[in-house]
C-alpha cells in the first residue's frame, strides 16, 4: 500500500458538501414523512411489543447477510434463556447478543442518552457489547496460513497480522485504522449539525465504515447496528418498527444488490468531474440513492404490515382458523388499540360471562396471543412466532403481503 493511500483522505468524499443531489434530498423528505406515520394507528404499548419482534427480525437478517441462518424460534428461545438444540446453540447465542445490543441502543435513545453513532467510542462500544456476549465458537478469526486469532471485544485492528482483504478490496493497514476512524468520526460529526444531511450521512457512513473495516471480525453487523442508531438520531426510527438489515439482505429487486452496491461504492475517482476525493463521488451518490431507496421501501413495507386494521383482520382470520369464537378477535383488536386491558374488562369486550371470559383469556395467553406480567395482571398483545407467517407475511420468508412497490432506482440519478 502506498503512503498516499494510507492517509485518511482515502475514504473521501464522505458526503456531499457543495450541493446535495436533488434525488437524495427528495428521498430524505419522503423517508421522514413515511417514518412519522409508522405505528400511529397503534397504542404505544403495542408498538413496544412490535419493536421487540422487529429486533429479532433485524438480527435474523443481519446474521443472514453474514451467512448465518438462525431460526427465529431459536433466537426467541435464547432470549428467554430456554434450551436450544446443541448444534444450533452457537448461532442462537450469537443472535441473542445482537438483539441485546440493539435493545441497549434503543434504551439509550429513549433516555435521550444516545451518543454520536459515528464516534469511535460508540463504534467500539457496540463491538465490545456484541462480542462480550458472543459464544466461544465465534470469538476467533481465521488468518491466512491456517492460523486463528482471538477477537478482542471493542478493539480496532492494530497489528500487521490483522491486515485483511475483502474480495477485491484491501482496507487500510491495521497500523493506521485508528487514524482512519478518528477522521471518520470527525467528518461525520459535521453532519450531526445538519438535520437535512443526517439521513444521507447514514448511507455514506455505512459504506465508509465498512471500507475501513476497523475490526478483525463483526464489521458488517456492527455497521448495521450503527446505521440503526443513526436512523434513531436522524428522527426516522419509526418507533423501532422497521429494519435496515431486512432491506439490505433482500435488496429492492434481488438479494445480490447489497454486495454489488458496496463494491460499486469502492470505485476510485473517475476523472476531474467526479468530485475531489480519492473515491468516486458519482458512485457514492449511486450507493446513497440505493441505500435510501431501500430504507424507504422498508418503512413503507412495515407501515403496511403493521397498519392497525390490517393487523387486526389477520388476527381475526387466524383465530377463526384455530377454532376460536369470533369475539376473541374483537378482544385482540381492543388490546391492540388500547395497549392493554384489565382481565376484569374482558367480559365487557367479549359480551360473555366472567367465567367464559376468563377461559377465553387463558387460552389466548396459553397460545401466545396475549401476555401479562402476572397471572392476574392486565393483558397485552403478543406476537407468537409459531404464527408469524400468518400475522406478518413476508417478514421472515417469501410470502405475499399488500405493500407498495419499492422506489424506482437507476444508476446515475
Amino acid at each position: 500500500m502506498t503512503e498516499a493511500l494510507e492517509t485518511p483522505f482515502r475514504i473521501e468524499p464522505c458526503f456531499f458538501e457543495d450541493a446535495v443531489p436533488r434525488p437524495l434530498s427528495d428521498l430524505t423528505v419522503e423517508i421522514h414523512s413515511a417514518a412519522s406515520e409508522l405505528g400511529r394507528t397503534l397504542h404505544p404499548d403495542s408498538v413496544a411489543e412490535l419493536a421487540e419482534f422487529v429486533r429479532v427480525m433485524n438480527c435474523y437478517y443481519s446474521n443472514l447477510i453474514e451467512g448465518h441462518d438462525t431460526r427465529p424460534k431459536d433466537i426467541e428461545r435464547a432470549l428467554a434463556g430456554a434450551e436450544v438444540d446443541e448444534a444450533r446453540r452457537p448461532l442462537a447465542l450469537e443472535a441473542r447478543a445482537h438483539v441485546q445490543v440493539q435493545r441497549e441502543i434503543d434504551g439509550l435513545h429513549r433516555a435521550g442518552a444516545l451518543p454520536s453513532p459515528t464516534s469511535a467510542e460508540f463504534i467500539l462500544w457496540v463491538h465490545r457489547r456484541f462480542y462480550e456476549a458472543m459464544p466461544p465458537e465465534f470469538r476467533r478469526a481465521d488468518l491466512p496460513g491456517g492460523r486463528t486469532i482471538e477477537i478482542v471485544p471493542g478493539r480496532f485492528r492494530t497489528r500487521n497480522e490483522e491486515d485483511v482483504a475483502v474480495g477485491r478490496h484491501h482496507p487500510p493497514s491495521s497500523a493506521v485504522v485508528s487514524n482512519f476512524m478518528a477522521h471518520f468520526a470527525k467528518r461525520f460529526e459535521m453532519a450531526e449539525g445538519w438535520p437535512s444531511i443526517r439521513v444521507i450521512a447514514m448511507a455514506s457512513a455505512h459504506h465508509r465504515l465498512n471500507f475501513i473495516h476497523p475490526f478483525i471480525d463483526g464489521n458488517g453487523r456492527v455497521s448495521r447496528l450503527v446505521s440503526h442508531a443513526m436512523a434513531l438520531r436522524a428522527g426516522i426510527g419509526g418507533g423501532g418498527l422497521w429494519s435496515v438489515s431486512r432491506g439490505l439482505a433482500r435488496g429492492l429487486r434481488d438479494r445480490g444488490e447489497y454486495k454489488r452496491m458496496m463494491d460499486h461504492a469502492d470505485m476510485p475517482r473517475q476523472g476531474s468531474r467526479d468530485g475531489r476525493g480519492n473515491l468516486s463521488e458519482a458512485a457514492l451518490r449511486d450507493f446513497c440513492n440505493w441505500f435510501l431507496s431501500v430504507v424507504l421501501d422498508q418503512i413503507r413495507f412495515t407501515s403496511a404490515a403493521f397498519r392497525f386494521d390490517a393487523l387486526a383482520e389477520r388476527y381475526r382470520r387466524l383465530l377463526a382458523d384455530l377454532g376460536h369464537d369470533a369475539r376473541s378477535g374483537e378482544l385482540i383488536s381492543t388490546v391492540l388499540r388500547f395497549g392493554e386491558i384489565e382481565r376484569g374488562q374482558a367480559a365487557l369486550v367479549l359480551q360473555t360471562s366472567e367465567r367464559t371470559a376468563r377461559t377465553t383469556v387463558s387460552r389466548l395467553v396459553a397460545e401466545g396471543f396475549l401476555k401479562s406480567r402476572t397471572p392476574k395482571s392486565a393483558v397485552r398483545v403478543a406476537f407468537p412466532l409459531d404464527y408469524r407467517d400468518r400475522l406478518f407475511p413476508n417478514l421472515f420468508a417469501d410470502h405475499w403481503i399488500e405493500a407498495p412497490e419499492p422506489p424506482a432506482f437507476r444508476f446515475g440519478k
